[in-house]
């Protein structure tokens, strides 16, 4: 059984720009999380509620960052974007 997802409005803003065939790779990585919230990575630290979920798209490593609420049953996605600057810009 998938959780259900939403997406912050930074997601949101991030996810418009993408070109479309970055943002097809998008759809399927957030499938992925959604069937199965513990395939990305948790962080620690500041980001301790953060999980991270890397993938490949057009060359380029790209990160889908999201929290996981398991009493609902909820996965609430929080940022997209290539590695560069992706933890410093989450962190603001």
């Amino acid at each position: 059984m998938s959780y259900e997802v939403r997406q912050t409005r930074r997601f949101a803003r991030q996810y418009k720009k993408l070109h479309d065939n970055v943002a097809a790779d998008v759809d399927q990585a957030v499938v992925a999380v959604a069937e199965n919230p513990t395939i990305g990575e948790r962080k620690r630290g500041d980001l301790a509620a953060l999980f991270v979920f890397k993938f490949l798209s057009q060359g380029q490593l790209y990160l889908l960052g999201y929290t996981v609420d398991e009493g609902v049953r909820l996965a609430t996605l929080e940022s997209i974007g290539p590695h560069e600057n992706f933890y410093r810009d989450l962190k603001h």
